[in-house]
């Protein structure tokens, strides 16, 4: 029931199961409400089915526990985004001060020698040009969350601190003799496999199980196709606040077209190129593309009929469905994407599948078409 897309299947043997009933139904009615509200932050974009999942589980993990979350994926899939995700809808704690700004840290950018400053801060005299006291990562996080980006990064030496950090709640600055007391939430990012780290030796595994309460795995922009085109509009209403200019539909094909090996920081610099080049407050052509842009002539990133169709149908009959539970669920879902594409266009969005556009007015009259 579960693979079959239930939410919860419960044992109906008894009256305390009413109260299950409802408690469940009240936290999903809470992690609604906080996902809606995070999805109307303007950074946070996506409309895709796949995406606003993600979202929902981020969330919830984020609010109703104080777990270390760790977030895996590729370069450019969101994951510092997440982290503020997890730091705006972070767990409530009456022990915790109010909460204070998110404190990251790139472990890849860190000096070897000076991991330890960075993370635990330093005394005065601590080491050359330790001028002053510093507070660390731990310190200014202290009520507040603690980001790590790039963690297989961090130098086997500092992982055993951070380690004994996270466990203890404890930590002592470079140079000094006092254990200090900090809490913060800690979320942690890699787009490296951390479970290879760990049998190479280069990660510790007892840290990785600390750091691994929650693991949350971005989505490349070819899981999340759907949301190539809302993307774009958001960055070029970053470009263009005041009169954001639309998009020719054969800017929106050579968009959709693309593979974005760097995901959505790829699409950012794209539009981004596209914009720049844009003149006048007319809509934004293939004349505004720059020559190098363009995908090569025969380079499709989808080829029809693919692997990922052949995958999704074999889903489906695992799943038990029928070959009219099948095309039923392909004709819907080719429809809600083609009339997505033309911005609810019914007359073009018809045309592109080569139906009429009656055919898709008695589906919006019948309900079964989402305007």
């Amino acid at each position: 029931l579960l693979r079959a897309g239930a939410s919860a299947v419960i044992a109906w043997d008894a009256d305390r199961r009413a109260e299950e009933v409802r408690a469940r139904l009240e936290r999903w009615s809470a992690v609604d409400r906080l996902a809606a509200q995070c999805l109307a932050q303007e950074s946070i974009v996506g409309e895709s089915p796949a995406w606003l999942a993600l979202v929902e589980r981020v969330v919830e993990a984020a609010r109703f526990s104080g777990d270390p979350i760790l977030l895996t994926g590729e370069s450019g899939t969101g994951k510092e985004l997440l982290a503020r995700l997890i730091h705006a809808a972070g767990a409530r704690d009456d022990d915790v001060p109010p909460k204070r700004k998110l404190v990251t840290v790139d472990c890849s950018t860190i000096v070897p020698e000076l991991s330890g400053s960075e993370l635990f801060g330093h005394e005065r005299g601590a080491f050359t040009g330790a001028h002053a006291q510093r507070e660390g990562a731990s310190e200014l996080a202290d009520g507040a969350t603690l980001f790590l980006d790039e963690i297989g990064e961090l130098p086997l030496p500092m992982q055993a601190q951070l380690l004994r950090a996270i466990q203890e709640k404890t930590y002592k600055r470079v140079g000094g003799n006092v254990w200090l007391k900090t809490r913060f939430r800690l979320v942690c990012a890699t787009n490296r496999d951390l479970g290879e780290l760990v049998r190479c030796g280069q990660f510790r595994l007892d840290l990785y199980y600390r750091l691994a309460g929650w693991v949350f795995r971005t989505l490349a922009i070819r899981e999340r196709r759907e949301d190539i085109l809302p993307l774009a509009r958001h960055f070029l209403r970053a470009i263009y606040p005041e009169d954001t200019p639309e998009l020719d539909p054969a800017v929106r094909d050579c968009l959709l077209s693309r593979s974005y090996e760097g995901n959505i920081r790829e699409l950012r610099q794209l539009v981004q190129r596209i914009a720049h080049r844009h003149a006048g407050s007319g809509p934004i052509t293939p004349g505004d593309v720059p020559e190098d842009d363009p995908p090569p002539d025969g380079d499709t990133v989808r080829a029809w009929p693919g692997h990922e169709l052949d995958r999704v149908v074999g889903e489906a009959i695992a799943l038990g469905a029928t070959l009219k539970d099948i095309s039923t669920a392909a004709t819907n879902a080719a429809i809600r994407l083609a009339v997505q594409r033309e911005d609810g266009n019914l007359q073009r969005a018809a045309r592109r599948l080569g139906v009429t556009d009656r055919a898709l007015q008695l589906r919006r009259a019948a309900g079964t078409l989402t305007p």
